[in-house]
């Protein structure tokens, strides 16, 4: 079906709208942290990158990424319409996602990334971060080492 806008206005359109979170993702993952008891996060933490999900105590970061967005290697499907357009802007994101996680790690954070395929086994989920959780603290970069 061909789009009512011109691209210019869709363009417009697009530009206004701002990322906020995928609600069903999160959602999912809230479900999935409850069922396994696994208790210590927070959501919409001011912190670098804007993490789904903060453990402070642990020091860890969880992002849950879209198949899409994030270019999964399993599941993203190339629109056909306007295909450079869309490389571009999923290169961009994993750029970014790479640059978000050494900035998170400089400063002493450790990252978690989930697939949002990966939500589909909640217990290999629930597994991953009972392990993380598990690990260390990270120690901040300007921390002394013993």
């Amino acid at each position: 079906m061909a789009d009512v806008f011109t691209r210019a206005e869709r363009s417009q359109i697009m530009a206004a709208v701002r990322s906020s979170g995928n609600k069903g993702t999160e959602l999912k993952l809230i479900s999935i942290l409850r069922a396994g008891g696994i208790t210590g996060w927070r959501r919409k933490q001011t912190l670098f990158g804007k993490p789904d999900f903060v453990f402070r105590r642990q020091r860890l970061a969880v992002f849950v990424d879209g198949c899409f967005w994030h270019g999964c290697p399993r599941h993203l499907r190339m629109p056909a319409g306007n295909a450079r357009y869309w490389r571009n802007k999923i290169s961009r994101n994993r750029a970014r996602d790479l640059a978000t996680n050494r900035r998170l790690r400089a400063s002493g954070w450790r990252v978690l990334r989930i697939w949002e395929h990966a939500l589909r086994c909640p217990n290999l989920v629930a597994k991953r971060l009972e392990l993380a959780l598990k690990k260390p603290r990270a120690k901040r970069k300007n921390q002394a080492r013993l």
